[in-house]
């Protein structure tokens, strides 16, 4: 019995020695328990572990470790470490009476880890002491005497952790560091090991993998600030950084430094360029902002999900706080804007015109007059105006059903010829300033009905029940539009392109290169709805058309085969004798090259030369006649004022070059003996478009007609207008 209480005596004493029993003996006098404990459950017995409420004053030193013992530590009794490791005891194990407080067991030769973080303590946490990990994983050591490895989070039985992993933490302050505890008198040092940071995911995130089949082609202004690699002249990968010192180009006095400082250094998700610079004066597109947006995200919920580092301080809170009273009221301007806009949105919505078809105007205004020996007495001061409105409705997004309705008063100014003596003479569409101004009684008629789709990639099929159209690809002439170009129809566009009025029909583009363009047309004359008339007895016409597009240089090949029942070749310009009319029905061929060349920015050069080869088919009158003309323009791009246009125009209108006999030329009205136009006249023209707004141009011009009818005993003709466009 001596030897006995003996031994028990011994170990007593060396339990006192090691300063254990102290601290059990100060925690069962000092501290009240609300619960008994008990010991953790072994693999046998799965019971939940009670949960210990102690309140205790703190020690003023520790008397397990000698270090003062924090006022934050678990029940005041052990100190609050600062990333440190723990390792987990093995369940298994039985709990000492000798532990504290009867809680923790009594290790030998075990290895200590104090927790990373001074956290709440968690009421699941095994006995109530240690704080519970979210989605992190804490390393855990081997027992002697068994295999499984538990976590601190996890009750017996439950899957065991990963050997040998380690919590990742981004933050780069963040170190590991290993401690020495006395435990019952002995020393147990950890082993070494690398206490590097490894990231939390085994590849850097890279936005652009989350695109898919991405459209690379972006504007070359529109460059990345957040993604570089989606740039143009960049197709090199990104280089992470994490300072932002490691930027070249980005100072401290920059406004949006500390923004880009945060992001660098604290979430690390932004990628600089590989020379080492950041832009940040490139614009980006959405895919790009959405890439970057992306990694950062992914950068913040990686952080949170390894729950290692303060997400948000103090000092990040009071700044958002500061922010939210300092824009106060810039946020609630915005957000009644955008409550304005988007009742606005609602009315236009509720009161659109249509969800498949976009209404576009035009109103032209022509306030002109005449001037010349017979001229001046023919014409007065005039003002005459074209309205035009276009209905387009898409119905795939690619095709296009297009109405296009007309109300005009125009009327062509009187040049008033004497010569040729006979029905040739007196007014010409010389002066003409649109081809549509000869019908004039302001009533709104249909001009135009068609639809357009696309087959394929690279062809474009166009159906015309009214006014077919030769040109599909874009005209050469830079005066070709009615509202910005010349003032005479004839120094707009090259009349030959349109011998013949071609009503109903259809034509196709095809896109054969990315420099070669083909437009193919083929339609009837007039009156083909009449059933008397027909596509049988209509008159015809067939196209072709080549455009070479190399650049600043362009060149047409324009080929056009007719028939005309009784219209002849009217190209609603030129002389009167032109028109080959009278002499029967009349088949044709009409060839016109074409020309266009940017020199610069600011100035172009353009010219065409039209042939028509014609054959009168009439009983009697049967032969052939030719007719000619040419033109050259110059143009004056933004002059003045961006959008503004001027131009220079010189040529000769359709001209009657020759007759293969008599009886045609008299048919077509000729004097005897007369067998073509007599004379050669000259088309003189100069015009200056000014852009008032976006929707409102002026255009003052001029031109002088030499010879009108190309007649030069018939005196020079002299045209001045104004005309003032809106658009809508």
């Amino acid at each position: 019995m001596n030897t006995l209480f003996g031994k028990t005596l011994v170990v007593t004493l060396t339990v006192l020695g090691s300063g254990l029993m102290p601290l059990a003996v100060a925690q069962a006098v000092d501290s009240p328990i609300t619960e008994e404990p008990t010991a953790s459950p072994t693999n046998s017995e799965e019971t939940d572990p009670q949960i210990i409420n102690v309140e205790a004053d703190p020690l003023p030193e520790s008397v397990v470790s000698g270090e003062k013992v924090s006022e934050n530590s678990p029940n005041g009794l052990l100190p609050t470490p600062t990333n440190t490791e723990i390792a987990t005891p093995v369940s298994g194990e039985k709990v000492s009476e000798n532990s504290p407080n009867g809680l923790l067991p009594t290790p030998t030769n075990t290895e200590i880890a104090t927790p990373v973080s001074s956290e709440k303590v968690s009421e699941n946490s095994p006995n109530g002491l240690l704080p519970t990990p979210t989605n992190t994983e804490i390393a855990t050591h081997k027992a002697a005497d068994f295999s499984q490895q538990i976590s601190p989070n996890q009750e017996t039985g439950s899957e065991p952790t990963k050997e040998n992993s380690r919590v990742s933490d981004p933050s780069p302050e963040s170190t590991w560091t290993q401690q020495v505890i006395p435990v019952s008198g002995l020393t147990a040092e950890l082993p070494q090991e690398d206490t590097s940071i490894e990231p939390a995911r085994e590849k850097t995130l890279n936005p652009e993998s989350s695109l898919v089949d991405r459209d690379t082609s972006v504007e070359p202004d529109l460059q990345n600030t957040l993604n570089p690699e989606f740039s143009e002249d960049n197709t090199s990968s990104m280089d992470q950084v994490t300072s932002v010192s490691q930027l070249s180009d980005v100072k401290p006095t920059d406004w949006a430094f500390q923004a880009l400082q945060s992001l660098v250094e604290r979430y690390g998700c932004i990628a600089g360029y590989p020379d080492g610079t950041y832009r940040g004066n490139r614009a980006m597109t959405r895919y790009e902002f959405a890439a970057g947006l992306n990694a950062c995200l992914d950068k913040v919920r990686e952080v949170i999900t390894a729950g290692t580092t303060n997400l948000a301080t103090k000092e990040d809170l009071l700044a958002v706080q500061r922010l939210q009273e300092e824009f106060a009221a810039e946020l609630a301007t915005l957000r009644g804007r955008v409550d304005t806009l988007e009742a606005r949105t609602a009315e236009l919505e509720a009161n659109q015109f249509s969800t498949t078809t976009k209404l576009t105007g035009q109103v032209l205004t022509y306030l002109g007059d005449a001037f010349g020996k017979n001229a001046s007495e023919a014409n007065n001061t005039t003002l005459g105006y074209r309205l035009q409105l276009n209905l387009n409705s898409s119905f795939t997004g690619q095709d296009s059903l297009f109405v296009v309705l007309e109300a005009i008063n125009l009327r062509p100014l009187n040049t008033a010829t004497e010569f040729p003596q006979g029905r040739l003479s007196g007014p010409t569409d010389e002066s003409r300033f649109l081809p549509s101004d000869i019908s004039g009684n302001g009533s709104l008629n249909l001009i135009g009905l068609g639809y357009r789709f696309p087959v394929g990639d690279k062809l474009l099929v166009s159906l015309n029940a009214f006014s077919s159209n030769r040109l599909l690809s874009a005209p050469l002439s830079p005066f070709a539009s009615p509202t910005t170009g010349a003032l005479s129809y004839f120094g707009a566009i090259n009349p030959i392109l349109y011998p013949a009025i071609q009503q109903t029909g259809i034509g196709v583009q095809w896109k054969a290169t990315p420099w070669l363009n083909f437009d193919f047309a083929a339609g009837s004359e007039f009156r083909t709805n009449d059933p008397t008339v027909g596509f049988s007895k209509a008159g015809y016409s067939g196209s072709v058309r080549t455009v070479f597009d190399f650049g600043p240089l362009d060149i047409s090949l324009n080929y056009v085969h007719l028939y005309s029942p009784q219209f002849g070749v009217d190209t609603f310009s030129g002389s009167n004798a032109a028109q080959i009319q009278g002499a029967g029905a009349v088949v044709a061929n009409a060839y016109l090259p074409g020309i266009s060349y940017r020199v610069s920015r600011t100035l172009g050069l353009s010219g065409s030369v039209g042939l028509i080869n014609a054959r009168a088919l009439g009983k009697g009158t049967k032969g052939d006649a030719n007719v000619v003309d040419y033109r050259f323009s110059l143009a004056f791009y933004d002059l003045g004022k961006e959008g503004n246009l001027a131009g220079i125009v010189f040529g000769v209108q359709p001209r009657l070059t020759g007759t293969s006999n008599g009886a045609i030329a008299q048919a077509i009205g000729l004097p005897a003996g007369q067998r073509k136009d007599r004379d050669l006249g000259f088309h003189i023209e100069a015009f200056y478009t000014h852009q008032l707004t976006d929707n409102i141009t002026i255009t003052p011009g001029i031109f002088w007609l030499t010879a009108p009818n190309h007649d030069d005993r018939n005196a020079d003709v002299v045209v001045g207008a104004i005309r003032t466009t809106f658009s809508f």
